[in-house]
Formats: structure tokens, sequence, C-alpha cells
């Protein structure tokens, strides 16, 4: 690991994956589960990989440590969010196959390559504008609501971006379930596979795993609802596997 300065209010979290750390704001935006759950929903799909909205670059991270094969482009539009997110690349000696992009998503037309991605990954804002009330602090806001880019725009950006083919992985609440199978088959990213995940046993599910491909045949498959409580309150086994907490020494 390289020594990487941090600015006033940054500390650097352990991912407790493959000795993978990633620099955070204490009070600012940081990662939740739903990165986590992303990354590893979206493991396994091709050799170029592009994150959009990477916010401090916790998937191209952990999709990183579970794919050694695989190359990374990371688009931020936050220029302090995507500094962390370059710095955490360097943390980790990963400069070779991590390219942060500071940028807007609606500019992706000059900002990525077309055709050309394998796998993109998405955790877009949860929360139309006109719902719901902002967070105060404008990295929880961007992240949280559609103030920068909306669902379609996510959609648009993936379908440019990826090869006739690809695949694109994202998770959103489980309320816009509609909202997010319409967009992506209207953009011509077919759904094929879905999860709901519950926050514990008998719970309604509160958010939903899609996978799409470009230009793929209707038909889609649902997994399993991913439960992430047990009945004592803590980590079911497949949490713990996603989490990777049975390898915390990497």
């Amino acid at each position: 690991m390289r020594d990487i300065s941090l600015h006033p209010g940054e500390n650097v979290d352990d991912l407790m994956f493959k000795g993978l750390r990633i620099i955070q704001n204490r009070t600012g935006f940081r990662f939740g589960m739903d990165a986590v759950l992303l990354a590893g929903f979206a493991h396994g799909r091709g050799a170029r990989v592009l994150d959009l909205g990477t916010g401090t670059g916790v998937i191209p991270l952990l999709m990183a440590g579970a794919q050694p094969a695989s190359r990374f482009t990371a688009l931020e539009i936050q220029p302090d969010m995507a500094d962390m997110a370059q710095r955490s690349v360097a943390l980790n000696g990963l400069e070779e196959r991590i390219r942060v992009v500071c940028g807007d998503l609606l500019q992706y037309r000059q900002l990525l390559e077309r055709e050309q991605y394998d796998t993109v990954t998405c955790n877009p804002p949860y929360t139309r504008a006109d719902e719901g009330s902002a967070s105060q602090q404008e990295s929880q806001a961007v992240a949280r609501h559609e103030q920068s880019c909306t669902l379609e725009d996510v959609a648009r950006a993936g379908y440019y971006a990826l090869r006739y083919g690809g695949h694109m992985a994202l998770i959103i609440r489980a309320q816009r379930t509609v909202d997010i199978l319409d967009t992506l088959r209207r953009e011509k990213l077919e759904p094929k596979r879905a999860r709901l995940v519950c926050p514990r046993q008998g719970a309604v599910p509160n958010l939903l795993l899609v996978e799409a491909i470009k230009h793929a045949r209707p038909g889609l498959a649902w997994e399993a609802p991913l439960t992430v409580n047990g009945p004592d309150g803590t980590y079911t086994p497949e949490m713990r596997a996603i989490y990777h907490m049975e390898d915390e020494n990497g």
C-alpha cells in the first residue's frame, strides 16, 4: 500500500477484501450496502467495465479485487469525489486497472468510448427530483436524488457505451421496479435477471438488483430474494459471503 495525502475531514477505511482500502469523508457521502450488493451482483461480466456515477470508487475497487483480469473506467461528476476515488485507486496501486474520469454523465458521447464496454454498472439516484426532501450536503443530494441525471440518462449512457450483447447492472429502490424495467426496455436494454432484496425474513423488499443485456430477446429470470438480516439481527450467511466476511484477511 502507498502513502496518500488525506484532506481535512477524510479517513481511510478498510474494505475487508483483498487488502483494499478506500478514502472517504467522515461527514460527507459514504458508500452503503447497496454498492456492495451491486458489485457482487455484477461480477464475472467481461474484461472492460464502466461504472457510472462512481462516487468514491467503491464499486470498481471491489470488482477489481474479485476480477483480476478486468479493467475499469469510473465516471464521476463531482470533482472532490472523483479526486477521492483517484487517490483511493493510487492508494491500492490500481492505476493501471482503474481509470477515473471526472465529468457529467450527460456528456457521455464526449467522455466515453462507444460500444467498447462488456459491462456497465450504476447505483443511480434512488429518488425522483420531485419527490422527498433533498439531502443538505451536495454530495449526498447528487447521489440520492435525480438532480444531475435521471434513470433515462443512465440507460442512454449505458446503451452508448456497451458493446452488442453487453450487460448493464443496477440497483434501485424496489418501489421503482416498474420505472427501471420500463426505462431499460425503451432504451433497448432488455431486463434479463432480477433479484429483490429484503431487510429481514418476512419483510417486504426494499431494493431491486437488475441486469439488462443490450439488444437481447425478452425474458426476465427472477432469482430468489436476498435476505440481509437473520432473526438475530446479524447478516445472513449469504450476506456475509457478499461482504467477504469469511475472508477478511484477503
